[in-house]
């Protein structure tokens, strides 16, 4: 008996015509259609005028555990099992890393059929750098979690991506400009390739204001990363006496002075000699 496969396949975000055409392909010859939203799936083929032969389950978030271990199995009998979320890519702030972990735990096949993405699609329309980015999901619903993560992402240089539910872009988008900065820069995508597709960009305190009145939609949200100079004032770095609370904290933690001198320096972004100054005019003040 020959082993199955299971393929992670991307779905349009909205329009229909972004489906690939091996998308349809795995859509009709798949055995089993493991879908987040088995209503969604079904209408999605309808639009993409197809039928689907094989067997479609449920896959969400509730189901996934147990779900899995048939899924693989069927695998291992030598089904052909597709694996599509809402919209975008599986396992991305969606089902599928628990049947991914079982399937290479199992030695069964896994492959992706790629295509859209929110997280890059939004990246690409930003405006804002994007050589470096990380994907932070969905921040957590509880104000004070919300805000402690928020403060773990304040020095963070890449820009960030988040998805967001609408009812609560507000309040997010409010948290990220008091805990990074009401002037940091951030674009708001909002219904990705869709009829009322929507960008807005600019600095978070505008984008709050923005944002009260409500906003519908499947939204992502793209923030710029901490700049240099940010990222001193977190680390206390950007004043002389930033620099000689810093070497006197790595020498009480063992490191000797040249050492602790160098590494505050790389971190102002300063040169050596300048911190050297700063921590001798320190020392002479205090005789």
């Amino acid at each position: 008996m020959s082993i199955g496969r299971i393929v992670l396949a991307a779905t349009p975000l909205g329009n229909p015509a972004d489906a690939s055409a091996r998308l349809l392909e795995a859509f009709q010859t798949a055995d089993v259609v493991a879908a987040e939203d088995t209503r969604r799936v079904r209408r999605l083929a309808a639009d993409l005028g197809i039928s689907i032969q094989g067997r479609i389950v449920s896959f969400y978030d509730a189901v996934e555990r147990e779900r899995s271990e048939e899924l693989v199995a069927r695998a291992q009998e030598g089904s052909f099992v597709l694996v599509v979320s809402d919209a975008g890519m599986p396992t991305v702030s969606d089902p599928g890393y628990r049947l991914v972990a079982l399937a290479i735990e199992r030695q069964v096949p896994v492959t992706v059929l790629p295509g859209p993405s929110a997280v890059l699609a939004a990246l690409a329309v930003s405006g804002l750098a994007v050589d470096r980015f990380c994907f932070e999901g969905f921040l957590p619903r509880k104000a004070g979690e919300r805000s402690s993560r928020i403060a773990e992402l304040r020095d963070e240089p890449r820009t960030m991506v988040f998805f967001e539910a609408p009812h609560r872009l507000a309040a997010m988008l409010d948290a990220l400009a008091v805990g990074l900065g009401a002037g940091r820069s951030a674009a708001v995508c909002r219904e990705l390739t869709k009829t009322y597709e929507e960008v807005r960009r600019g600095p978070l305190s505008e984008l709050v204001a923005w944002s009260q009145d409500g906003v519908r939609g499947e939204i992502t949200v793209v923030v710029a990363g901490a700049s240099d100079d940010e990222r001193r004032d977190a680390a206390g770095l950007s004043s002389e006496q930033g620099w000689v609370e810093a070497v006197r904290a790595h020498e009480s933690a063992g490191l000797d002075r040249r050492s602790a001198i160098a590494d505050v320096a790389r971190h102002a972004g300063v040169p050596r000699r300048e911190v050297y100054d700063a921590v001798i005019r320190a020392k002479r003040a205090e005789e």
